[in-house]
Parts: C-alpha cells; structure tokens; sequence
C-alpha cells in the first residue's frame, strides 16, 4: 500500500507562534531517560517472609535478618522478566523502610552479611546490577533515606525520638551507605528518593556533594533541589499521570524534603525540566504495603492484561515514563504468573505499535497523511523532538470522511510522547494541527494505526 505524506510547513492565520519566550530544554541524559519510556521497580525485603510487620507499628521490634535465605534467587531470571515487558532500565529496592540492607554495608549489622544465605557472603546489589549489564538493561537504586525502622526514622528522614544525638548517628548511617551504593557498583542509570530528601538545614545527612561526586550522570527521582537531572512523581501509584502533563514545572522538591510539585501537571511556562514519572505495582491489594512486595496466595491481585495496556496509554501516552513494580517471592524469583503477564504486557505493546499504517515527521504547523483508500484507524501517536523543547500548546486531529474534515480530539501537552485512542474510524486522511506553539513545532513522528 502506498501513502502519500503532505506536509505544510507555514504559519497559519489565528496561529499563535513566537519565538520571544526562551524555550526550556533537556539535557542529554534527560532525553535518554524519556527515550527509555519503560522500567522496572524490584521489591524484595524482610517482609517478604515476614508480611504482617509494619514498621511504624512498633518501633522497638525488627524482623530477625535469620528469616532471609531464599534457595533460588537469581538475579538473571529478574531481569529477562523485566526485559520481556519492554523494560529498558531497572531500579532495585536496596533499602526499602524495614532498614534491612541488600548489600553488605560497612554502616550498620542489619543487612545480608549476617543471613543464612550464601553464608554472610552475598551481595544482591551486585548481582543486580551484573545482571542488568549482561542482558542490556540499565542499572538503578532505590535508596530513600526518609524512613528507616532499624534506626527509628519516619519520613521526612527524621528520628521519631527527636535526639539529636540519634539523628546525627543516622545522618552517618545515610551517608556512608549512599557511598556505598554510588561508588562500589558503577554508573547508575536512576537513583530513587521515595519521600523526597531532607536538606541538612532542616536535619537530613548531606548527600549532594556525594550525589555529585559519585554519580553525577544519574538521573534523580524526587531528589534535592540543587541537582540537574530530576525528575518527579505524578501523584499517585497508579501508573496514571495528570493530563495535560508537562515536562517542565516551577519546582521539584520543596525545603522539607517532601515531593511538593506546584500543580502535578508540570507548567507549560516553568523553569525547570522535571518530567514525570509513573510508577505502578503490577499486584495490586489493601495490605499496608499494597501490592509492592509478594504475599502468598495472591496471584489473583495481579492486574489484567487490559489494565496494564490502559495504564501504558495514561502514562507513556500522557509523556511519562512508567515505571512497573515487580515483586520477588520466598524463592528469591519472579513469581511464573507475573512472569507470563509480564511477557504478554510486550508482546501487547509491540503488536500495537509495530506496523505504522502511515507516519511521518518535521517542521510545521500543519501535517497531512493520506491514504490509498479509506482506512479504518484507532490511534495516533504524536512525538515532538523534545531536544528543542516543549513548543505546542494546542493540537486538532480532524479525519476526512465523507469528503469532509470532522474533528476526531484535541489536547494540549504532547512532549516526548502523546498517544490518542480514538474509536475505530475509517477514514482517507488524517490531518493533525498545531494552532498554539511557542516557535515552529518540530515534530520527531506522528504516526497512525
């Protein structure tokens, strides 16, 4: 079948369009995260053998590190699960708020070195991150420092106590295990703060000259203000962003160290660029942890196949990235049920996208794809060249049918990524405008299926 691209490059009567206003931009590693559109989020914890514990519930009591000896933990298996989902990076939850530790930290003793498996001497973090590297996939750490039931420390990152002298220990503790993970396994990919992080004037450790020491080509989920290449949460663990949402916003983290976006959509004129990012447990249940990490008995709460589709179009579709969660069970593997919904969660995403039914790509305010013959169509993907900036506003695709154009929707934000469900159409062209922008919209695709 032949396509015939048209495609008018001009400024259209009514268009608003300056080039007055100084466009914010990525920098290099912020395009090739937006580029990565997809990841993985890994818990695996005490409470994997220990569910009923809550951290908050009683601050004198920690699971017994004894607990954890999985016989068939591999690492390999983690990560081809996650590349099977369309996955490009993974971020491992090194520390998560029990305060047990995944590698053998010099900080403290609550950690893998004094567990059964492999006899103290293991270090999961390491195969981690060699797992990552053998199959392709980029390597990243959770690692809040913002609460922490081994050392009593609720978010924002403080001690509950309110002993100065325990918070100074803790800040210690914060610092030499940021080092640790920064500086003994290689160039991290995304390193995640969930709560934010506590500045030193309001208590916290000092971890940005260790953050620009270590690892200053990372890029930062919801860390401090003064670092270059963040990125911030979009309210909720659903997997869902706002619409419209913007990749530039007025703020990223507010003096307490908690995530306070001014508006959760980003600002179309804001100063900086901070995009989102979508996370999402792919179990989904009421406990006190949800469905982040594994419980017996539940792989009836994993999510359908239909879900997961609609949460990639409310997430990669609305210019974020997502971000799955992924839980590891008692035998230290991937469950075989989240497994196969991982792989059909691929294989779902790759036959929708695979085969364009006409595309194209450019400067202009106005671009027009015609086909053969009248063509039934049901989605169209828009992709600025977000190097130069977000530059649209506005945006009409309209459809020619019955020898007459029909607006089929319209939107505001596009950024790396806007995809538009529509209800199956047949039509014989499809034409997508720009009649607000801030300079020339320069398009990286549009394309149809």
């Amino acid at each position: 079948m032949k396509y015939i691209f048209i495609i008018l490059i001009t400024t259209l009567i009514g268009c608003s369009t300056t080039n007055t206003r100084e466009i914010v931009k990525p920098n290099a590693k912020q395009l090739a995260w937006a580029n990565s559109e997809i990841g993985v989020l890994i818990h695996y914890d005490l409470i994997t053998y220990e569910p009923d514990y809550n951290w908050r519930s009683d601050w004198e009591y920690n699971p017994d590190p004894s607990i954890f000896n999985p016989d068939s933990l591999d690492t390999d298996q983690w990560i081809l699960a996650a590349k099977e989902a369309g996955a490009t990076y993974a971020v491992l939850v090194a520390k998560h708020c029990v305060g047990f530790s995944l590698w053998p930290t010099k900080a403290h003793d609550y950690s893998v070195q004094n567990t059964p498996w492999k006899n103290g001497q293991g270090d999961l973090v390491r195969d981690f991150v060699n797992s990552c590297r053998k199959y392709g996939i980029k390597p990243g750490i959770y690692s809040s420092s913002s609460a922490n039931g081994y050392y009593k420390v609720d978010n924002p990152g403080l001690v509950v106590t309110h002993d100065s002298l325990a918070q100074k220990e803790y800040n210690k503790v914060v610092e030499t295990q940021l080092t640790e993970l920064w500086s003994n396994y290689g160039d991290l990919f995304e390193i995640w703060f969930d709560g934010g992080v506590l500045p030193p004037e309001k208590g916290g450790a000092d971890i940005v000259p260790i953050l620009n020491k270590h690892q200053p080509n990372a890029i930062i989920f919801q860390g401090p203000y003064e670092f270059k290449n963040l990125i911030r949460w979009v309210g909720n663990e659903e997997g869902v962003a706002p619409y419209p949402c913007w990749s530039t916003a007025d703020s990223t983290t507010n003096a307490n160290g908690v995530v306070q976006i001014k508006g959760l959509n980003g600002n179309p004129d804001g100063k900086y660029w901070c995009p989102g990012e979508a996370d999402v447990p792919i179990r989904k249940n009421s406990s006190f942890q949800g469905g982040w990490f594994w419980r017996a008995g539940q792989d009836s709460t994993l999510r359908s196949l239909e879900e997961l589709d609609d949460i990639y179009y409310k997430s990669v579709g609305r210019n974020t990235n997502l971000l799955l969660g992924i839980v590891i069970n008692d035998k230290g593997l991937v469950p075989k049920a989240d497994v196969q919904l991982l792989k059909q969660f691929g294989n779902s995403i790759k036959q929708k996208f695979s085969t364009a039914l006409a595309e194209t790509s450019g400067q202009g305010n106005v671009f027009t794809l015609d086909f053969d013959n009248i063509t039934k169509v049901n989605t169209v993907l828009l992709m600025e060249d977000i190097k130069n900036g977000e530059r649209v506003r506005k945006y009409v695709i309209k459809g020619f049918v019955d020898d007459a154009w029909i607006e089929l929707c319209k939107g505001s934000s596009i950024g790396h990524k806007r995809l538009e469900r529509l209800e199956n159409i047949s039509v014989s062209k499809i034409k997508v405008s720009f009649p607000e922008s801030i300079a020339q919209p320069i398009m990286r695709r549009i394309s149809i299926y």
